[in-house]
């Protein structure tokens, strides 16, 4: 039996607070009268009632529309949302590639921020040191590496964040479009390091619209739609009626 890495059981996420109900007119009104603007509470149930589990050395895509629920699934599973109701189990190292601000200081180098950033991962100093060179190569940055990541475009941080943690084989790998972005050469060099990440049996959980990547990258997708789960199971079978489904009207 395939033991799981991830095990989601009636995952909920809700969201709630409060905002105002004026508009920009009662808002200024309110500013020269010093009338306080009427406040209503918004509830949004984000995940619904979630169940799943990934098994070690699985490649699971994520399918949806916008808004239905997959980046807060992936936020999820990497701890950065606790559940509002249900229950969250992971096993094994989890690097989230979708946080890119996260760990980076905004006036230090791409050398520093290398070092910053694999730091936060758990790699030693020595480590680092011995795979700056490879991971500085990996990037293409160049001479980008010196100046500060302030000046860095999103595509840029996606190539620092992807290199650094990838370098480190973590056991689960959380992606969120990354493949998405950037140039045609580098997306090809990520899908062959992605491809040998899965050849050492980690786990990979990966959202994006890119059907032809999900089909290359993964035998299984899950389909969410509304926060909760429309669809498990084989890639080509969910993306065939996912597509079915979301075609333009004529």
């Amino acid at each position: 039996m395939t033991e799981f890495a991830i095990k989601l059981e009636d995952v909920g996420i809700r969201f709630q607070g409060e905002r105002s109900s004026d508009g920009l007119k009662d808002w200024l009104a309110g500013r020269l009268t010093g009338r306080k603007p009427h406040q209503s509470t918004y509830s949004v149930d984000a995940l619904r009632g979630v169940n799943l589990s990934i098994g070690s050395g699985e490649r699971v895509g994520l399918i949806g529309l916008n808004g239905a629920g997959k980046s807060t699934l992936l936020k999820v599973m990497a701890k950065i949302y606790p559940p509002t109701s249900g229950k969250v189990v992971v096993r094994g190292h989890v690097c989230p590639m979708f946080e890119f601000a996260t760990g980076f200081e905004m006036n230090q180098s791409g050398w520093d921020n290398i070092r910053i950033r694999g730091l936060l991962l758990g790699m030693s100093p020595a480590e680092i040191e011995e795979k700056l060179p490879e991971i500085g190569a990996f990037t293409e940055l160049g001479e980008f590496l010196d100046y500060p990541v302030r000046t860095y475009s999103a595509g840029m941080f996606i190539r620092l964040a992807f290199a650094v943690s990838t370098s480190i084989n973590p056991e689960i790998l959380l992606i969120d479009e990354v493949m998405g972005a950037g140039d045609i050469r580098f997306a090809d060099k990520a899908k062959r390091r992605m491809y040998e990440f899965m050849e050492q049996g980690k786990v990979l959980v990966f959202a994006s619209h890119a059907t032809n990547l999900l089909e290359s990258f993964c035998r299984r997708t899950i389909w969410l739609d509304a926060g909760g789960v429309r669809m498990d199971g084989e890639t080509s079978k969910v993306l065939e009626i996912y597509s079915r489904t979301n075609l333009p009207n004529p």
